[in-house]
Protein backbone atom coordinates (compact mmCIF):
# COMPACT_ATOMS: atom_id res chain seq x y z
CA UNK A 1 0.00 0.00 0.00
CA UNK A 2 1.13 3.32 -0.79
CA UNK A 3 2.37 5.07 1.90
CA UNK A 4 0.05 7.96 2.65
CA UNK A 5 2.67 10.42 3.12
CA UNK A 6 3.43 10.50 -0.27
CA UNK A 7 0.42 11.19 -1.55
CA UNK A 8 -0.03 14.69 -3.87
CA UNK A 9 3.95 14.71 -3.45
CA UNK A 10 4.00 16.56 -6.39
CA UNK A 11 2.01 19.56 -4.56
CA UNK A 12 4.44 19.66 -2.00
CA UNK A 13 7.10 22.23 -1.30
CA UNK A 14 10.60 21.21 -1.14
CA UNK A 15 11.00 21.06 1.88
CA UNK A 16 8.13 19.13 2.44
CA UNK A 17 9.10 16.78 0.24
CA UNK A 18 12.44 16.72 1.54
CA UNK A 19 11.40 15.87 5.24
CA UNK A 20 8.93 13.22 4.19
CA UNK A 21 11.64 11.34 2.27
CA UNK A 22 14.10 11.66 4.93
CA UNK A 23 10.73 10.39 7.42
CA UNK A 24 10.74 6.89 5.02
CA UNK A 25 14.87 6.71 4.08
CA UNK A 26 16.35 7.96 7.47
CA UNK A 27 18.73 9.92 5.71
CA UNK A 28 21.38 11.63 8.52
CA UNK A 29 22.51 15.21 8.90
CA UNK A 30 25.37 14.48 6.28
CA UNK A 31 22.85 12.96 3.85
CA UNK A 32 20.08 15.84 4.35
CA UNK A 33 22.78 18.79 3.80
CA UNK A 34 23.79 17.05 0.41
CA UNK A 35 19.95 17.75 -0.79
CA UNK A 36 19.70 21.66 0.79
CA UNK A 37 23.21 22.64 -0.79
CA UNK A 38 22.70 23.34 -5.02
CA UNK A 39 25.42 24.65 -7.21
CA UNK A 40 24.67 26.74 -10.14
CA UNK A 41 21.10 25.46 -10.90
CA UNK A 42 18.90 27.05 -7.94
CA UNK A 43 16.43 24.98 -6.58
CA UNK A 44 13.56 27.33 -7.75
CA UNK A 45 14.72 26.86 -11.82
CA UNK A 46 14.77 22.99 -10.56
CA UNK A 47 11.68 22.76 -9.30
CA UNK A 48 10.23 24.35 -12.15
CA UNK A 49 12.34 21.78 -14.63
CA UNK A 50 11.20 17.87 -13.74
CA UNK A 51 8.59 16.84 -10.78
CA UNK A 52 8.95 16.10 -7.60
CA UNK A 53 12.06 17.80 -6.97
CA UNK A 54 13.96 17.44 -3.52
CA UNK A 55 17.52 18.50 -4.80
CA UNK A 56 20.24 18.95 -7.48
CA UNK A 57 22.87 16.53 -9.45
CA UNK A 58 26.24 17.80 -10.00
CA UNK A 59 28.49 16.19 -12.39
CA UNK A 60 32.19 17.69 -13.50
CA UNK A 61 32.06 19.83 -15.87
CA UNK A 62 35.61 20.12 -18.25
CA UNK A 63 36.99 21.23 -20.86
CA UNK A 64 38.72 19.49 -24.39
CA UNK A 65 41.15 21.40 -25.62
CA UNK A 66 43.37 21.36 -29.24
CA UNK A 67 40.21 21.18 -31.37
CA UNK A 68 40.85 23.22 -34.37
CA UNK A 69 37.41 22.55 -36.61
CA UNK A 70 36.77 24.36 -39.84
CA UNK A 71 40.44 25.92 -39.09
CA UNK A 72 39.00 27.71 -35.71
CA UNK A 73 39.93 27.08 -32.19
CA UNK A 74 37.41 25.77 -30.06
CA UNK A 75 37.36 24.91 -26.54
CA UNK A 76 34.29 22.18 -25.87
CA UNK A 77 32.93 21.98 -22.53
CA UNK A 78 32.31 18.35 -21.82
CA UNK A 79 29.85 17.09 -18.45
CA UNK A 80 30.35 13.28 -17.82
CA UNK A 81 31.35 11.36 -14.77
CA UNK A 82 34.03 9.15 -16.52
CA UNK A 83 37.84 9.68 -16.49
CA UNK A 84 39.98 9.53 -19.02
CA UNK A 85 37.26 10.75 -21.38
CA UNK A 86 38.18 14.68 -22.07
CA UNK A 87 41.75 13.56 -21.80
CA UNK A 88 41.50 11.59 -24.86
CA UNK A 89 39.34 13.78 -26.94
CA UNK A 90 42.56 16.90 -26.53
CA UNK A 91 44.55 13.79 -27.26
CA UNK A 92 43.09 12.91 -30.20
CA UNK A 93 42.50 16.22 -31.43
CA UNK A 94 45.89 17.85 -30.73
CA UNK A 95 47.54 14.79 -33.00
CA UNK A 96 45.24 14.97 -35.36
CA UNK A 97 45.64 17.39 -38.51
CA UNK A 98 42.27 19.72 -37.74
CA UNK A 99 38.38 18.32 -38.54
CA UNK A 100 36.50 19.66 -41.22
CA UNK A 101 32.79 19.18 -40.44
CA UNK A 102 29.20 19.89 -41.90
CA UNK A 103 25.61 19.92 -40.93
CA UNK A 104 22.55 19.67 -42.99
CA UNK A 105 19.26 21.67 -42.49
CA UNK A 106 18.09 21.72 -38.95
CA UNK A 107 15.00 19.49 -40.23
CA UNK A 108 13.32 17.16 -38.14
CA UNK A 109 10.48 14.30 -38.17
CA UNK A 110 6.79 14.44 -36.73
CA UNK A 111 5.32 11.04 -37.42
CA UNK A 112 0.93 10.49 -37.58
CA UNK A 113 0.40 6.81 -37.21
CA UNK A 114 -2.81 5.92 -39.25
CA UNK A 115 -4.78 2.73 -38.58
CA UNK A 116 -8.04 1.63 -40.68
CA UNK A 117 -6.87 2.82 -43.82
CA UNK A 118 -8.38 0.73 -46.59
CA UNK A 119 -6.19 2.01 -49.93
CA UNK A 120 -3.27 3.57 -49.36
CA UNK A 121 -2.42 4.61 -52.86
CA UNK A 122 -5.75 6.54 -52.82
CA UNK A 123 -5.06 8.04 -49.28
CA UNK A 124 -1.64 8.81 -50.53
CA UNK A 125 -2.68 10.71 -53.09
CA UNK A 126 -5.25 12.52 -50.95
CA UNK A 127 -3.10 13.81 -48.80
CA UNK A 128 -0.66 15.14 -50.89
CA UNK A 129 -3.23 16.96 -53.11
CA UNK A 130 -3.89 18.96 -50.19
CA UNK A 131 -0.10 19.50 -48.73
CA UNK A 132 -0.32 22.73 -49.08
CA UNK A 133 -3.10 23.16 -46.86
CA UNK A 134 -1.32 20.65 -44.79
CA UNK A 135 1.41 22.58 -44.09
CA UNK A 136 0.05 26.09 -43.65
CA UNK A 137 -2.18 24.41 -40.75
CA UNK A 138 1.06 23.24 -39.11
CA UNK A 139 2.62 26.05 -39.47
CA UNK A 140 -0.02 28.69 -38.05
CA UNK A 141 0.94 27.01 -34.92
CA UNK A 142 4.15 28.49 -34.50
CA UNK A 143 4.36 31.65 -36.02
CA UNK A 144 7.87 32.64 -34.11
CA UNK A 145 9.50 29.74 -35.81
CA UNK A 146 7.87 30.64 -39.13
CA UNK A 147 8.92 34.07 -38.46
CA UNK A 148 12.58 32.94 -37.90
CA UNK A 149 12.78 31.25 -41.01
CA UNK A 150 11.38 27.55 -39.95
CA UNK A 151 7.93 25.77 -40.58
CA UNK A 152 6.38 22.65 -41.44
CA UNK A 153 8.37 21.84 -44.87
CA UNK A 154 7.63 18.95 -47.09
CA UNK A 155 4.85 15.84 -46.13
CA UNK A 156 6.57 12.30 -46.71
CA UNK A 157 3.79 8.67 -46.49
CA UNK A 158 5.25 5.56 -46.01
CA UNK A 159 3.06 1.94 -45.41
CA UNK A 160 4.77 0.02 -42.80
CA UNK A 161 3.59 -3.31 -40.53
CA UNK A 162 3.42 -6.59 -41.39
CA UNK A 163 0.97 -8.20 -38.49
CA UNK A 164 -0.86 -4.99 -38.61
CA UNK A 165 -0.44 -2.45 -41.43
CA UNK A 166 -0.35 1.23 -40.94
CA UNK A 167 0.28 3.90 -42.59
CA UNK A 168 2.84 6.65 -41.12
CA UNK A 169 3.02 10.58 -42.38
CA UNK A 170 5.85 12.24 -41.93
CA UNK A 171 6.07 16.10 -41.39
CA UNK A 172 9.17 17.49 -42.05
CA UNK A 173 9.46 20.43 -39.85
CA UNK A 174 13.03 23.12 -40.07
CA UNK A 175 13.23 23.76 -36.37
CA UNK A 176 16.23 26.65 -36.83
CA UNK A 177 18.41 26.39 -33.74
CA UNK A 178 15.56 24.31 -31.52
CA UNK A 179 15.37 20.67 -30.94
CA UNK A 180 12.04 20.84 -32.32
CA UNK A 181 10.31 18.25 -29.93
CA UNK A 182 7.38 20.81 -28.76
CA UNK A 183 6.81 22.89 -31.80
CA UNK A 184 6.86 19.36 -33.69
CA UNK A 185 4.59 17.30 -31.54
CA UNK A 186 1.95 20.30 -31.53
CA UNK A 187 2.39 20.81 -35.21
CA UNK A 188 1.29 17.39 -35.56
CA UNK A 189 -1.75 16.99 -33.33
CA UNK A 190 -3.20 20.07 -35.34
CA UNK A 191 -3.19 18.15 -38.49
CA UNK A 192 -4.19 14.96 -37.45
CA UNK A 193 -7.86 15.20 -37.76
CA UNK A 194 -7.69 17.00 -41.31
CA UNK A 195 -5.22 13.96 -42.20
CA UNK A 196 -8.20 11.59 -40.67
CA UNK A 197 -10.70 12.93 -42.82
CA UNK A 198 -8.29 12.92 -45.80
CA UNK A 199 -7.19 9.24 -45.61
CA UNK A 200 -10.80 8.00 -43.71
CA UNK A 201 -7.85 6.43 -41.36
CA UNK A 202 -7.75 6.60 -37.17
CA UNK A 203 -5.03 8.92 -35.95
CA UNK A 204 -3.25 7.39 -32.75
CA UNK A 205 0.48 8.42 -32.29
CA UNK A 206 1.44 11.70 -33.06
CA UNK A 207 4.98 12.24 -32.08
CA UNK A 208 8.27 13.37 -32.97
CA UNK A 209 10.32 10.99 -34.91
CA UNK A 210 14.43 10.95 -32.95
CA UNK A 211 15.65 8.90 -35.81
CA UNK A 212 16.25 12.71 -37.13
CA UNK A 213 17.58 11.14 -41.04
CA UNK A 214 17.47 15.10 -42.45
CA UNK A 215 19.49 16.38 -39.64
CA UNK A 216 22.55 14.92 -39.61
CA UNK A 217 25.90 16.47 -38.87
CA UNK A 218 29.42 15.21 -40.41
CA UNK A 219 33.36 15.48 -39.11
CA UNK A 220 36.30 14.18 -40.69
CA UNK A 221 40.47 14.61 -40.07
CA UNK A 222 43.50 13.26 -40.86
CA UNK A 223 46.04 11.78 -38.66
CA UNK A 224 49.23 11.05 -40.48
CA UNK A 225 51.30 8.48 -40.32
CA UNK A 226 54.70 10.19 -38.93
CA UNK A 227 52.69 11.40 -35.98
CA UNK A 228 50.91 8.03 -34.91
CA UNK A 229 52.81 5.12 -36.60
CA UNK A 230 52.03 2.78 -39.29
CA UNK A 231 51.57 0.13 -37.04
CA UNK A 232 49.05 2.49 -34.62
CA UNK A 233 47.35 2.55 -38.36
CA UNK A 234 47.12 -1.08 -39.13
CA UNK A 235 45.83 -1.77 -35.18
CA UNK A 236 42.78 0.94 -35.42
CA UNK A 237 41.77 -0.18 -38.95
CA UNK A 238 41.49 -4.22 -37.46
CA UNK A 239 39.79 -2.45 -35.06
CA UNK A 240 37.35 -0.66 -36.98
CA UNK A 241 37.17 -4.26 -38.96
CA UNK A 242 36.27 -5.98 -35.73
CA UNK A 243 33.48 -3.55 -35.03
CA UNK A 244 32.15 -3.88 -38.62
CA UNK A 245 31.86 -7.64 -38.22
CA UNK A 246 30.98 -8.01 -34.52
CA UNK A 247 27.75 -6.24 -32.68
CA UNK A 248 29.38 -7.18 -29.42
CA UNK A 249 32.13 -5.05 -30.41
CA UNK A 250 30.43 -2.72 -32.47
CA UNK A 251 27.79 -1.79 -29.19
CA UNK A 252 31.03 -1.01 -27.27
CA UNK A 253 32.78 0.84 -30.42
CA UNK A 254 29.65 3.30 -30.72
CA UNK A 255 29.03 3.42 -26.92
CA UNK A 256 32.65 5.24 -27.30
CA UNK A 257 31.68 7.39 -29.82
CA UNK A 258 28.71 8.44 -27.38
CA UNK A 259 31.55 9.16 -24.61
CA UNK A 260 32.39 12.51 -26.03
CA UNK A 261 29.24 13.38 -28.10
CA UNK A 262 26.82 12.88 -24.61
CA UNK A 263 29.45 14.70 -22.93
CA UNK A 264 29.19 18.19 -24.54
CA UNK A 265 25.21 17.58 -25.50
CA UNK A 266 24.76 17.25 -21.75
CA UNK A 267 27.33 20.11 -20.74
CA UNK A 268 24.62 22.35 -23.24
CA UNK A 269 21.76 21.42 -22.11
CA UNK A 270 20.57 19.32 -24.39
CA UNK A 271 18.70 16.08 -24.41
CA UNK A 272 21.03 13.42 -24.61
CA UNK A 273 18.45 10.55 -24.65
CA UNK A 274 17.03 12.00 -27.85
CA UNK A 275 20.65 11.99 -29.13
CA UNK A 276 21.31 8.43 -27.82
CA UNK A 277 18.43 7.28 -29.26
CA UNK A 278 18.59 8.66 -32.88
CA UNK A 279 22.49 7.38 -33.01
CA UNK A 280 21.79 4.20 -32.14
CA UNK A 281 18.95 4.03 -34.91
CA UNK A 282 20.82 5.40 -37.21
CA UNK A 283 23.87 2.84 -36.88
CA UNK A 284 20.89 -0.17 -37.76
CA UNK A 285 19.62 2.28 -40.36
CA UNK A 286 20.37 0.22 -43.68
CA UNK A 287 19.67 -3.34 -41.61
CA UNK A 288 22.80 -4.44 -39.91
CA UNK A 289 24.14 -2.28 -36.44
CA UNK A 290 27.58 -0.80 -37.69
CA UNK A 291 29.70 1.52 -36.24
CA UNK A 292 29.01 5.17 -36.62
CA UNK A 293 32.59 6.76 -37.56
CA UNK A 294 34.81 5.30 -40.40
CA UNK A 295 38.21 4.17 -40.96
CA UNK A 296 40.69 4.17 -44.01
CA UNK A 297 44.00 4.79 -44.72
CA UNK A 298 44.66 8.04 -48.01
CA UNK A 299 47.39 7.50 -50.47
CA UNK A 300 49.60 8.64 -48.14
CA UNK A 301 48.77 6.02 -45.72
CA UNK A 302 47.80 8.70 -43.60
CA UNK A 303 44.63 7.69 -41.13
CA UNK A 304 41.52 8.93 -42.32
CA UNK A 305 38.89 9.06 -40.01
CA UNK A 306 35.19 10.29 -40.70
CA UNK A 307 31.52 10.33 -38.90
CA UNK A 308 27.89 11.15 -40.27
CA UNK A 309 25.03 10.94 -37.61
CA UNK A 310 21.77 12.47 -36.81
CA UNK A 311 22.53 15.30 -33.78
CA UNK A 312 19.26 16.90 -32.66
CA UNK A 313 20.37 20.07 -30.45
CA UNK A 314 19.14 23.46 -30.10
CA UNK A 315 20.38 26.49 -29.00
CA UNK A 316 16.86 28.19 -27.82
CA UNK A 317 13.98 26.10 -25.39
CA UNK A 318 14.74 23.81 -22.45
CA UNK A 319 17.57 23.12 -20.22
CA UNK A 320 19.72 25.20 -22.49
CA UNK A 321 17.99 28.88 -21.63
CA UNK A 322 17.13 27.65 -18.09
CA UNK A 323 20.39 26.40 -16.60
CA UNK A 324 23.22 28.89 -16.11
CA UNK A 325 26.11 26.32 -16.91
CA UNK A 326 24.38 25.16 -20.42
CA UNK A 327 24.58 28.80 -20.59
CA UNK A 328 28.14 29.38 -19.78
CA UNK A 329 29.00 25.99 -21.93
CA UNK A 330 27.44 27.83 -25.22
CA UNK A 331 29.45 30.81 -24.41
CA UNK A 332 32.90 29.07 -24.14
CA UNK A 333 31.72 27.03 -27.37
CA UNK A 334 31.30 30.44 -29.16
CA UNK A 335 28.24 28.97 -31.59
CA UNK A 336 25.88 30.83 -33.07
CA UNK A 337 23.40 28.30 -34.57
CA UNK A 338 22.17 24.72 -33.20
CA UNK A 339 24.33 23.36 -36.80
CA UNK A 340 27.76 24.95 -35.84
CA UNK A 341 27.09 23.44 -32.43
CA UNK A 342 26.28 19.78 -34.14
CA UNK A 343 29.43 20.25 -36.11
CA UNK A 344 31.54 20.44 -32.68
CA UNK A 345 29.56 17.22 -31.32
CA UNK A 346 30.53 15.48 -34.63
CA UNK A 347 33.84 15.95 -34.50
CA UNK A 348 34.32 15.38 -30.65
CA UNK A 349 32.46 12.09 -30.96
CA UNK A 350 35.66 11.13 -34.21
CA UNK A 351 38.28 11.95 -31.35
CA UNK A 352 36.98 9.90 -28.91
CA UNK A 353 36.44 6.73 -31.01
CA UNK A 354 40.12 7.13 -32.53
CA UNK A 355 41.49 7.63 -28.90
CA UNK A 356 39.74 4.68 -27.26
CA UNK A 357 40.79 2.39 -30.77
CA UNK A 358 43.96 3.78 -30.37
CA UNK A 359 44.69 2.65 -27.05
CA UNK A 360 42.79 -0.21 -27.10
CA UNK A 361 44.59 -1.50 -29.56
CA UNK A 362 48.11 -0.44 -28.30
CA UNK A 363 48.81 -0.09 -24.47
CA UNK A 364 45.61 -1.33 -23.72
CA UNK A 365 42.42 0.49 -22.85
CA UNK A 366 43.19 0.60 -18.73
CA UNK A 367 46.79 1.92 -18.74
CA UNK A 368 45.43 5.92 -18.86
CA UNK A 369 41.89 5.17 -17.19
CA UNK A 370 43.30 3.07 -14.56
CA UNK A 371 45.65 6.18 -14.01
CA UNK A 372 42.61 8.80 -13.61
CA UNK A 373 40.71 6.10 -11.99
CA UNK A 374 43.31 5.47 -9.07
CA UNK A 375 42.12 9.01 -7.98
CA UNK A 376 38.24 8.83 -7.44
CA UNK A 377 39.35 5.26 -5.62
CA UNK A 378 42.32 7.56 -3.46
CA UNK A 379 39.04 9.73 -2.88
CA UNK A 380 36.36 7.14 -2.21
CA UNK A 381 38.80 5.78 0.83
CA UNK A 382 39.11 9.39 2.67
CA UNK A 383 42.41 10.67 0.82
CA UNK A 384 42.39 14.83 0.95
CA UNK A 385 44.22 17.50 -0.89
CA UNK A 386 47.77 16.12 -1.55
CA UNK A 387 47.37 12.58 -0.41
CA UNK A 388 45.36 12.01 -3.53
CA UNK A 389 47.94 12.25 -6.10
CA UNK A 390 50.42 10.38 -3.51
CA UNK A 391 48.31 7.46 -2.82
CA UNK A 392 47.10 7.51 -6.92
CA UNK A 393 49.73 7.53 -7.87
CA UNK A 394 51.71 4.63 -5.84
CA UNK A 395 48.71 2.26 -6.67
CA UNK A 396 49.15 3.10 -10.20
CA UNK A 397 52.76 2.02 -9.74
CA UNK A 398 51.68 -1.01 -7.87
CA UNK A 399 49.13 -1.75 -10.33
CA UNK A 400 46.43 -2.77 -7.46
CA UNK A 401 44.20 -0.38 -7.51
CA UNK A 402 41.54 -0.62 -4.97
CA UNK A 403 39.76 0.85 -2.11
CA UNK A 404 41.35 -1.66 0.53
CA UNK A 405 45.07 -0.83 -0.89
CA UNK A 406 44.44 3.18 -0.68
CA UNK A 407 43.27 2.49 2.89
CA UNK A 408 46.34 0.98 3.72
CA UNK A 409 48.32 3.50 2.46
CA UNK A 410 46.51 6.02 4.20
CA UNK A 411 47.04 4.88 7.32
CA UNK A 412 50.78 4.85 6.75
Amino acid sequence: MLDPRLEKFYKKTVEERRKIINEIAGLNDQQIAVLQKTGALGIDIADRMIENVIGTFELPLGVATNFVINKKEVLVPMVLEEPSVVAAASNAAKLSEGFTATATEPLMIGQIQLLGVNDFEKARHKILDHKGELLNLANSQDSTLVKFGGGAREIEIRAVGEEEKMVVVHLIVDVRDAMGANAINTMCEKIAPRIEELSGGKACLRIISNLATHRLASARTVWKKENIGEKTIDAILSAYEFAKADIYRCATNNKGIMNGIDSVVIATGNDWRAVEAGAHGYAAFEGDYRPLAKYCQDKKGDLVGEITLPLAVGLVGGATKTHPTAQVSLKILGVKTAQELAQIIACVGLANNFAALRALSTVGIQTGHMKLHAKNIAVIAGAKGKQIDHIAKQMAGEKNISVARAKELLEK
